[in-house]
């Protein structure tokens, strides 16, 4: 075997294509949609290196066209998720005794493929399945993806180069880092298609293996993910994708006694009995399991007296209405001083009304559909409260329609009280409330800001007063994981600001950092001695 301390490619962030008309990144990927569409796919589980089909059936359609069929996938049952556990467990052992340079270039060509042969497929793959416009499409499925496959190669060495300062004369003290002792579980959400492949990515690029079980809407971009995973020379048996009803799934997980670790995304309920559920098994496992989640989020802007309009306005049109306020990070309420309020209502309003809503493949639309019925019902019952309740008034939207895709209109609420029903629950929709505060109130609305809601995700200060900057930044500092000055509260980019937070918004693990990685592994301290004592007797017991 080849010995060498091994410098890895230094990361450098993925360049954004910007899909302008004439372009070629424009022509490739209107290409890749229409093949997309043209055919159905059989979608099928892989399971220890073999696709496994099943008779029965779930179908995948664009949110924005739901009854066009895009694929059928097999869904599979608890015998299927033991086979999945079966086959991680059986390739463990090569896998966590491959060199980690090995474990790097798989990866690395992962990112490769995707920057290049597979960059229009995944991001067509994103838009159709998850109604995401193109330059979402773009920063997601393309470029944080690469970012987070790149940059975790990079900070797994920084991991393994960290050894004890000091080894006394005649010994050599050294911490290796062990992937943990048994199986990860991946469960992974709809909204970001990088998230769906960093979760068991990062867990495997550490040595571990994975049972990924990704949101239902998302199968069709996973599936394509896995794909590329197999390509890059991911062994059979270290990732394996599964689709199957979440409680069977979490059943025959959470009673393993192999079961070593979850990294989830997904909302608050879920992970909190998630939790539960290992807490109550925790004398089953083989050792405690490693549990890393990022959740829900009421994620905010507040904007100062002294604030610019056109910033406030664009962070807040911006941070509320991409991917149609479906990001964890999205703005959901807004917080704005009377003295601004004139203003920059007109802006937002000006702005919502050149809004383009419809489907995806029409790249002059800025808004898309919703990512299925449910959510769809969900937000239209919150409209439709809103209009009934006094003290609400719907300045922008209101209207929904579910005849063709899942379309809601970017909607903006001006509530008089700040602690209204969609000022504190999570919506992960186009639905923004405002609530209008007295400038002399500024203090008062930072307590009111970290007092709302029990998220704690991102958030957003638009000002120019460095001395009410600094006072938010410190009053603010535990609501947010992820807290922004001058800019929208969404678009963490991975080698910058690492991603995720506390309180009800998860374990604060921060995705796209060395942090995250740390999570699944395991260090043993080894101290090998050279000149090793040959008597009990220290020198103190000597007689006078």
């Amino acid at each position: 075997m080849l010995k060498g301390f091994f410098n890895v490619p230094v990361p450098v962030n993925e360049p954004i294509l910007n899909y302008g008309p004439g372009s070629k990144e424009r022509a490739l990927l209107k290409e890749a949609l229409a093949e997309g569409r043209s055919h159905q796919q059989d979608i099928p589980m892989y399971i220890g290196g073999k696709q496994v089909h099943t008779t029965k059936k779930g179908k995948v359609v664009p949110p924005h066209d739901h009854q066009h069929i895009l694929a059928q996938y097999s869904i599979g049952d608890k015998t299927h998720i033991q086979q999945a556990i079966d086959a991680a467990l059986a390739a463990k052992a090569d896998w966590e005794n491959l060199a980690w340079e090995h474990r790097a270039a798989i990866f690395l060509k992962a990112a490769d493929l995707i920057a290049g042969k597979y960059r229009y497929k995944l991001n067509a793959a994103t838009m159709l399945g998850q109604s995401k416009n193109a330059y979402q499409a773009e920063i997601d499925a393309a470029c944080e993806l690469i970012d987070f496959l790149r940059f975790n190669v990079s900070y797994m060495v920084e991991i393994y180069k960290q050894q004890p300062p000091v080894s006394p004369r005649g010994s050599w003290n050294r911490v290796e880092q062990r992937p943990l002792e048994g199986f990860v579980f991946a469960l992974t959400p709809f909204n970001f298609t990088a998230i769906a492949a960093n979760l068991p990515a990062s867990a495997a690029m550490m040595g571990n293996v994975v049972v990924w079980k990704p949101a239902d809407t998302q199968v069709y971009a996973a599936n394509l993910l896995m794909e590329i995973f197999r390509e890059a020379g991911v062994p059979d048996g270290v990732i394996n994708l599964v689709y199957a009803d979440g409680p069977e799934t979490g059943d025959v997980i959470f009673n393993h006694p192999d079961f070593a670790g979850i990294h989830f995304t997904g909302s608050t309920k879920v992970f909190q009995e998630i939790w539960k559920t290992i807490g109550t098994n925790i004398h089953k496992y083989k050792s405690y399991p490693r549990i890393v989640g990022e959740t829900g989020g009421k994620d905010f802007i507040l904007v100062h007296p002294s604030a610019q309009i056109d910033i406030a306005n664009t962070a807040i049109v911006r941070g509320a209405f991409e991917y149609q306020g479906q990001k964890c990070s999205a703005a959901s309420r807004v917080y704005i001083p009377e003295s601004l309020w004139p203003e920059i209502k007109k802006s937002m309003l000006r702005d919502i009304a050149t809004f383009k809503m419809g489907g995806t493949e029409d790249f002059s639309n800025f808004i898309n559909a919703v990512i299925d019925e449910r959510s769809f019902d969900k937000l239209a019952k919150y409209i439709d409260q809103a209009k009934k309740d006094k003290g609400v008034e719907i300045i922008a939207g209101g209207n929904y329609d579910k005849s063709k895709g899942y379309f809601i209109e970017p909607t903006v609420l001006v509530v008089d009280d700040p602690k209204y029903t969609t000022m504190c629950e999570e919506l992960f929709g186009p639905v923004l409330t405002v609530y209008v505060y007295a400038d002399k109130d500024f203090d008062q609305i930072l307590t009111t800001i970290d007092n709302t809601s029990p998220y704690a995700l991102t958030g957003a200060l638009i000002a120019q007063d460095r001395y009410a900057i600094e006072k938010a930044s410190h009053a603010l500092r535990n609501s947010a994981g992820n807290f922004y000055i001058n800019d929208k509260c969404t678009g963490a980019v991975v080698g910058q600001q690492p991603f995720g937070g506390a309180r009800g918004s998860g374990t604060n693990d921060k995705a796209g950092s060395m942090i995250n990685l740390l999570r699944w592994v395991s260090p043993r301290t080894i101290k090998e001695v050279f000149e090793s004592p040959t008597d009990y007797r220290y020198p103190f017991l000597a007689e006078d």
